[in-house]
């Protein structure tokens, strides 16, 4: 079953333009999916399309002898268009030689479309930045809008107690479209069980990671820190490793858009002195796996970190800032979130636990930053503009 995705537009209208087109993700986010559909759809429309994937390890040995292969492969250049698409672009020894080549030699005559399931693999393999020659696009797991899409369903058309009810779904089981098309939840933990060991480790053999004991480990704990600042010395110490292989084990996690490390704000070093990151995750029903808690969201004690990371990804989805920071200070002051230098948000579960002057201090230090509460349950009456439900972000 396809499912159309957000980016899926934005891909297609590219496709008209010479430059090569990069999907990149979290593997199993549907990119061998939305890349097939495409050029089943250019087939149909007549054009000269050739669809490849690298997990053959006999055309991945042609492509690595020579870049020109690919052309000998389809046969030549003519006078008409040609489409390739080429599935995990990252097993190439050299994928940005490759594309370059390619690219510089055939612009015009042939389009590449190209996927790679790890951010790791664009920072280590891709040796020249290929600027001006490629367009990123990012397929992440499913948005709470893409998994109401799923069940066609348009969040505008749902009442409050509706939204509560998905999102409860969502938060338990996550966004990973083999899990959002399975009807029954004990198939949907396997699945993501599944995803959790067996497609995590091709992330732990593809870096080359030799204590992949720990590196689950490292996970389980991190699923048990979200909206917290993580210790690297806590970490290593209770792994018995060096801070550099935490440090690394880090990098790959977020290469592999498992998790997200949020950095803080400060203008004044002396008072707001942290150099230690938050951490959420990107997939709730991966989370859950690793923590061995699927249990809905009212009942759980770990609701308000969940909310946060809930609120960290839907400003990713839908803000264009690139910096998006926590603000925290030594004598304890805190803001979940400030983006850019334009607005922050505090985040609390009820209305009730939401406390203006515990947030005196950020106005005072940044007049100029618009604040806002953030809720998910009203349990009292506020009327203000400064209060915004979840779901109305």
């Amino acid at each position: 079953m396809f499912i159309k995705r957000r980016i899926y537009d934005d891909v297609w209208d590219y496709l008209k333009v010479d430059e090569i087109a990069l999907i990149t993700g979290p593997r199993q986010t549907g990119k061998t999916t939305m890349l097939f559909h495409m050029y089943s759809k250019l087939k149909k429309e007549g054009k000269r399309c050739y669809f490849f994937s690298l997990e053959d390890p006999t055309l991945l040995a042609k492509l690595d002898e020579h870049p020109d292969n690919l052309i000998n492969i389809i046969e030549g250049i003519d006078k008409e268009k040609k489409y390739i698409f080429i599935d995990e672009i990252q097993y190439l020894k050299n994928p940005s030689n490759f594309l370059k080549f390619n690219y510089d030699k055939y612009k015009g005559k042939i389009k590449l479309i190209v996927t790679g399931s790890s951010a790791f693999y664009i920072d280590k393999k891709f040796k020249d930045s290929l600027a001006g020659r490629k367009r990123i696009f990012f397929l992440n797991v499913f948005s709470f809008e893409e998994f109401l899409l799923a069940k066609k369903l348009k969040i505008k058309d749902l009442k409050l107690s509706d939204k509560k009810e998905l999102m409860n779904e969502y938060i338990t089981y996550g966004g990973y479209p083999r899990v959002i098309l399975s009807e029954d939840n004990e198939e949907k933990k396997i699945i993501l069980h599944d995803i959790a060991y067996a497609y995590t480790k091709r992330d732990i053999d593809d870096a080359g990671i030799q204590k992949d004991e720990i590196f689950y480990k490292l996970f389980v704990l991190l699923s048990d820190q979200i909206g917290k600042t993580i210790n690297i010395n806590e970490l290593a110490n209770t792994l018995n490793v060096s801070k550099t292989i935490i440090n690394n084990f880090l990098y790959i996690m977020r290469k592999s858009f498992h998790i997200y490390l949020v950095s803080p704000y400060f203008r004044n070093l002396r008072k707001e002195l942290t150099k230690m990151n938050k951490i959420y995750f990107n997939d709730f029903g991966l989370r859950n796996v690793f923590l061995n808690n699927f249990d809905k969201l009212e009942h759980r004690d770990d609701k308000g970190e969940i909310l946060e990371n809930m609120i960290y990804k839907k400003l990713l989805e839908t803000t264009d800032e690139i910096n998006i920071n926590y603000w925290s200070t030594i004598d304890k002051n805190e803001v979940d979130f400030v983006v850019g230098n334009k607005i922050a948000y505090e985040s609390k579960f009820k209305v009730s636990k939401i406390t203006p002057k515990n947030y005196i201090k950020f106005k005072e230090t940044y007049p100029k930053i618009n604040l806002k509460y953030i809720y998910y349950d009203k349990d009292i009456e506020r009327d203000n503009d400064d209060y915004i439900n979840f779901f109305d972000l």
